[in-house]
């Protein structure tokens, strides 16, 4: 997310005198003390009147993401014993149109509203078999990515994490790593390779002694890189409204966000799994 432009390279900011010194200086030359009074109580503007990213209108667009993610996958944790595929469509769709919002220059809000919604196919359809054989799982994942999203906010929020440049090296990093063992891991799944139901991540393994399994370590360390990845998103948002973006990277902050969610959601629902195998 954070690969977005700011406003240094936006023509939107660049090409426009307005921001400019000299367009700052001229605007304020012939400004009477009943004009400057007559600014001072006027009601402060929305992005409804600068047309500007704020925060208010980027919680706004996330929530009507979440919202629409919430009620599809509500509908497809009731449809998913009838319709088992629901959920399969959800994730394939999910997947396409998270490359299609990725790399796309411009947000678009209904492309990202429909993530939004097959993302929430996805997750209510796999919530729903996880939560028939680990009964209350499921509870237990939406509080701990809550938790973990909460923490994440009031941190970045106090400034006591932030994105850094080598912090970021090192996350792409870890997300190619973690992207291949994912792959192989699935083809494995796939073609017969394991007969574990999480594959390679059941597999145990010895740390100072306790035994562990290895999808247990791995997901901690994927719970970690998707708590970076929202100090990304923040970061993103928050440059965004201080660079003064347009109004439509507000999308472009809840896109990330609810992509950054609903992988921190699954990766606890497989950890909690793990631990009852």
């Amino acid at each position: 997310m954070s690969a977005q432009p700011m406003a240094s390279s936006n023509p939107a900011f660049s090409r426009n005198e307005a921001f400019g010194a000299r367009g700052a200086v001229a605007s304020s030359q012939a400004l009477s003390d009943n004009d400057l009074q007559s600014m001072y109580n006027r009601p402060s503007a929305g992005s409804q009147d600068t047309e500007r990213m704020t925060y208010e209108d980027t919680i706004t667009k996330t929530g009507l993401g979440f919202a629409l993610l919430l009620v599809a996958a509500v509908i497809s944790w009731v449809a998913t014993p009838v319709l088992p595929f629901l959920f399969i469509l959800g994730a394939i769709a999910g997947f396409v149109l998270g490359l299609v919002n990725t790399f796309k220059k411009e947000p678009s809000a209904p492309l990202i509203l429909a993530f939004g919604a097959a993302q929430g196919l996805f997750v209510g359809g796999i919530s729903s078999m996880f939560e028939v054989i680990y009964p209350g799982i499921v509870t237990q994942a939406v509080l701990a990515t809550l938790v973990v999203v909460v923490v994440t906010l009031l941190l970045f929020k106090s400034g006591k994490i932030r994105a850094s440049k080598k912090a970021t090296k090192v996350f792409l990093i870890a997300m190619v790593g973690y992207g291949v063992f994912s792959l192989v891991n699935l083809g494995m799944m796939i073609f017969g390779g394991t007969d574990q139901a999480f594959g390679m991540r059941s597999a145990s393994i010895s740390i100072l002694g306790i035994d562990l399994k290895l999808g247990v370590v791995i997901g901690i360390l994927a719970v970690l890189m998707a708590a970076y990845s929202l100090v990304l998103d923040f970061d993103f948002i928050q440059k965004g409204v201080n660079n003064r973006l347009p109004r439509k990277y507000g999308w472009s902050g809840a896109f990330g966000i609810m992509m950054t969610v609903v992988w921190l959601y699954v990766e606890l629902l497989r950890i909690f799994a793990l631990t009852r195998e």
